[in-house]
């Protein structure tokens, strides 16, 4: 087994190799004066069984071409297997034709990486379930659940716990940790009148003198985590905590977090926290590299992987 990392995010990728006990492998990465990729491994993998860990996060385009050219050179270098390790999959909204003559971009991405030569995809908390049958390669989804909880479970008093989903469409996530965590559970109903902005309309459940924990797989301009939030304390709530998967934070997300009502923000490692994310007074990143080395250990050994999370 060896495990090699693109430029998006070396700090997980040297996490995960501390975890598994294996040096991270040499390969370069760099760009030509045109900003054009170009890839060489460093180290003989022939017949080896390769993990490409590549998160397809901001610069999207950049880290997905990085992935697409380190496969293909992985499969020229005669590689026995190849498994891209996508802590966060980029163009996962786009899994559906909202309206027409719109495509299904995660379907194409889907195809990009099979056809560069993927022999295997695993990736964490993908923001449908249903992207896994876009690929046409066995591809394992892994959840944050076990991670997210263990840290709820330092930090709070189950009994006075309720999980929160911030949308309708978020119900089953919250009700799979609500149950995790045998807490129970509300929903924030809400009106999205154009993309990025949301208006919260009502609160389904009755959250007072409850420390709510709002549970998602992404926050992008925290829009959404704000109004929600807002709207839980003027119904009652003594405090709201924000649980996400995959930290985006694009444009003024990370102001907007800092001067919004949240407690906290806890998000994962999946992609790499920028210089204002760790400065941020109320947000926290825990990692998710035991839980993505784990994972690289028993597809490696042939392991179960969905026994992590029974």
């Amino acid at each position: 087994m060896k495990v090699f990392a693109g430029n998006s995010n070396r700090q997980l990728a040297e996490a995960i190799c501390s975890y598994l006990n294996v040096p991270l492998g040499k390969a370069s990465v760099r760009r030509f004066a045109d900003q054009e990729i170009f890839v060489e491994i460093q180290e003989n993998v022939r017949g080896e069984d390769v993990f490409v860990v590549q998160a397809t996060s901001f610069p999207t385009n950049d880290h997905l071409m990085e992935l697409l050219i380190m496969i293909d050179a992985f499969r020229r270098s005669s590689a026995r297997r190849i498994t891209a390790v996508l802590p966060y999959f980029g163009y996962a909204r786009q899994d559906r034709r909202a309206s027409g003559r719109t495509p299904i971009s995660a379907k194409l991405v889907a195809n990009l990486i099979t056809e560069a030569g993927a022999d295997r995809v695993l990736t964490l908390d993908l923001h449908a379930g249903q992207i896994q049958g876009f690929f046409d390669i066995p591809t394992d989804n892994l959840f944050a659940a076990p991670i997210l909880a263990r840290d709820i479970k330092d930090h709070y008093d189950l009994k006075n716990v309720m999980v929160v989903s911030p949308d309708v469409g978020g119900v089953v996530r919250a009700r799979a940790l609500a149950k995790r965590l045998d807490c129970l559970l509300a929903i924030v109903d809400k009106r999205r009148d154009r993309p990025g902005e949301s208006e919260v309309m009502n609160i389904i459940g009755d959250v007072t003198g409850k420390d709510c924990i709002l549970i998602d797989d992404i926050v992008d301009s925290g829009g959404t985590l704000c109004n929600a939030a807002e709207a839980l304390l003027k119904n009652g709530a003594t405090s709201v905590t924000a649980y996400i998967t995959h930290g985006v934070l694009s444009g003024g997300a990370v102001a907007r977090v800092g001067s919004s009502k949240l407690k906290e923000l806890v998000i994962t490692d999946t992609i790499q926290p920028t210089t204002a994310v760790q400065s941020a007074h109320n947000i926290r990143v825990i990692t998710s590299a035991p839980l993505l080395g784990e994972a690289i250990n028993r597809t490696s050994m042939e392991a179960s992987v969905s026994s992590l999370f029974d």
